[in-house]
């Protein structure tokens, strides 16, 4: 059964002078007992900020790979929450760390050392090849740690005129001031003030426009191994390495943002790994609690001291609770073989697509990503959020990136059964998308 549609309009507001006279409203009852998909909506109508444009579907639970809605309907999550449910829904390793860390110490703040904190900092250190680890609550507050990082290091070593950043066209990095003025898309500065001093914007992919962007004042490069949101844009071959050696050239930082690629999404622990660099920061966020909100920043020792005590803190960041979910993550990822999987799970997943795009080649024009991060590409002209729609009626829950890339990123524990029958429906909700557009052309 299709998802229910709302269609009630929200209550029209009284003015203060009807207020006065009138009797005091009536207040909704909040009990336990089941709502209906229309009175969720309207309710979400009537009280949730409109800033985001949500299907009509209201979810209550979730296991594995699959999400129920309040009608019953179950939808194969092929979304995990843009990258984020890196173990699925109610992964059992995980919910045993959240409860069980929920009933022990869930918050205590900066000014004392928390175990859970501590242990995950050394773990993922280790892990990574890094040394410290600053936490947050999500990617953008970790990149606009990193952009804090670049300009003050370079401050304190008395190179104050050092604070230009250079980032690229079409990417994303976050919704702070800060980071929507270091994404690519001018779009999502629209609207927002003047924009922010000192970042030049290049090509993805152009060595040579970086190269002619560089100068004494740049501190830092700050780029994606893969452009999520920008469609699914893996780096070109040599790519990060020609930024590795300008950043070297130039003595500047390279930065780079591994919120939704790090954690195993691409086929290895951190996206840049495969291609024989060192950053001198990442950011990671997302798949790092599995649901649970939780961002990092990680630096070498040499960069460890660069953002000394009152130049920058988080309230809620590296709390026992999210550092207990996280830690639970990582063991998971390693004790389950998850990154391997991806890689392998990854690989069939793009055959698929690509078989797929083969089929359709009046909608599709091919298939493009790293591991369990995928986009099948649509052609221009074809609406990606119709597309989109169709496929969710199809049961498979996807997001659209770049405004024509279906993106697929399914949790790491997603099976080879599950990618099969995904794409059954993902081949059969395309055929239907031609049906409409010839009906309606």
């Amino acid at each position: 059964m299709a998802p229910t549609s709302h269609k009630t309009p929200p209550p029209e507001l009284d003015t203060a002078a009807d207020r006065s006279s009138a009797a005091p409203p009536t207040m909704p009852s909040f009990d336990d007992s089941h709502r209906t998909t229309d009175e969720l909506l309207h309710l979400a109508d009537a009280h949730l900020f409109k800033n985001y444009r949500p299907a009509s579907v209201v979810f209550v639970r979730g296991q594995g790979s699959t999400l129920e809605d309040t009608e019953g309907r179950k939808y194969l999550d092929f979304a995990a929450g843009v990258a984020v449910n890196a173990l699925g829904h109610a992964h059992p390793r995980l919910v045993r760390a959240i409860s069980e860390q929920a009933a022990r110490l869930m918050h205590v703040s900066n000014y004392f050392f928390n175990e859970e904190n501590v242990l995950l900092a050394a773990e993922l250190c280790e892990r990574t090849g890094f040394d410290r680890a600053f936490f947050c609550n999500s990617g953008g507050e970790a990149n606009e740690a990193m952009l804090k990082l670049a300009r003050r290091h370079f401050y304190a070593k008395g190179d104050k005129s050092r604070y230009r950043v250079i980032a690229f066209e079409n990417s994303f990095h976050g919704r702070t001031i800060a980071t929507v003025n270091l994404t690519g898309t001018p779009a999502y500065r629209e609207g927002f003030g003047p924009v922010l001093e000192g970042v030049t914007h290049v090509p993805y992919g152009d060595l040579d426009a970086v190269s002619a962007a560089m100068g004494p004042d740049v501190c830092g490069i700050f780029v994606e191994t893969v452009q999520g949101e920008g469609g699914v844009l893996p780096a070109p071959p040599g790519f990060l390495a020609g930024l590795r050696a300008l950043a070297d050239e130039h003595g500047s930082l390279l930065l780079v943002d591994e919120v939704q690629t790090g954690m195993g999404r691409t086929g290895s622990l951190l996206g840049f790994e495969r291609s024989g660099i060192r950053p001198d920061a990442i950011s990671l966020a997302k798949g790092l609690g599995g649901g649970f909100p939780i961002g990092a920043m990680l630096v070498p020792e040499r960069l460890g001291g660069a953002l000394p005590p009152g130049t920058h803190g988080s309230t809620f960041g590296g709390n026992p609770l999210a550092s207990a979910a996280a830690r639970a993550v990582l063991a998971a990822l390693y004790d389950d073989k998850l990154i391997e999987g991806a890689r392998a799970k990854g690989a069939i997943l793009g055959k698929r697509l690509a078989e797929i795009a083969a089929k359709h080649p009046d909608l599709c024009e091919g298939e493009r990503g790293e591991g369990l991060l995928r986009g099948l590409i649509m052609k221009k002209g074809v609406d990606g959020r119709a597309a989109l729609a169709t496929v969710r009626e199809e049961g498979v829950l996807l997001t659209v990136a770049g405004g024509r890339v279906l993106r697929f990123t399914p949790p790491l524990i997603i099976t080879e059964a599950e990618i099969e029958d995904a794409c059954v429906r993902v081949d059969r909700a395309i055929s239907k998308l031609r049906i409409e557009s010839i009906a309606a052309g």
